[in-house]
């Protein structure tokens, strides 16, 4: 002990700051296939996730073409997954059937993590695995996720998955693992670079329009002024989890 405490200090300076970011790379540089999103995206940490904003998706139903999927595939592509629905199969974005009992009226809905307020994955977890960004972007942290699935059983709207088998040929910017919990993260990788998700990407590629992405504390953005002009809906509204995730024309 008293020749690793006796070793040359670091001085509280400039020069321990450097010396620290140094360490940092080092340790990319040693591990590079361990990488957290910190490291991976382009910001740097000084504008990382603020909770000046939030992050939210607002989804309009009326023009989301039932059996239309491109959103599923997209997510599929982005994120690394096989695109099997088996019950052992991740899925990160499902299309689902919804049905008004009053006048019969049928339509698919794009399901994904919520990204709620106030998130019950995040009250459950034992680990602290399951977290909120500051931007509110729920995300799993897959380094003392103990698979326990207890968020799996917390969330209403069935968003995660459980990896089941070794995973190979990954988006190195999207790590997973056997063992874990996952789930949609509004393509975190892609966000911290000033781009949209995926989804959103492809479906205005495919020119259905029915995504839009942004700042729903930002009064100017697209999705605030979307949804100042037409009345929209959370998906179990009664559990008031505030959700980051709002629909149209249901």
């Amino acid at each position: 002990m008293s020749d690793l405490h006796n070793q040359t200090e670091i001085p509280d300076s400039s020069e321990r700051r450097d010396f620290l970011k140094l360490g940092a790379l080092a340790a990319t540089v040693l591990a590079p296939g361990v990488m957290l999103y910190g490291i991976a995206n382009s910001r740097p940490p000084e504008q990382g996730a603020s909770s000046k904003l939030r992050w939210g998706m607002l989804i309009d139903t009326t023009k989301c073409g039932n059996g239309c999927n491109t959103c599923v595939t997209a997510c599929n592509t982005e994120n690394g997954l096989n695109g099997k629905t088996g019950p052992q199969d991740s899925q990160w974005i499902r299309k689902v059937n919804i049905k008004n009992l009053s006048n019969g009226f049928e339509h698919d809905l794009p399901m994904m993590c919520q990204h709620c307020e106030n998130p019950p994955c995040v009250d459950v977890c034992p680990t602290g695995a399951s977290m909120k960004r500051a931007d509110g972007i729920v995300l799993v942290d897959r380094h003392i996720c103990i698979g326990c699935r207890y968020c799996m059983m917390a969330c209403p709207y069935k968003a995660r998955s459980f990896v089941h088998e070794p995973i190979t040929d990954q988006n190195p910017e999207v790590p997973r693992g056997k063992g874990c919990v996952e789930s949609c993260t509004f393509c975190v990788q892609r966000v911290d670079r000033d781009e949209t998700p995926a989804c959103v990407e492809a479906c205005n590629a495919n020119g259905q329009n029915a995504m839009i992405f942004g700042d729903l504390n930002n009064p100017e953005s697209e999705i605030s002024k979307a949804l100042s002009g037409q009345a929209s809906v959370e998906v179990r509204a009664d559990l008031r989890l505030n959700t980051g995730v709002r629909y149209q024309g249901i």
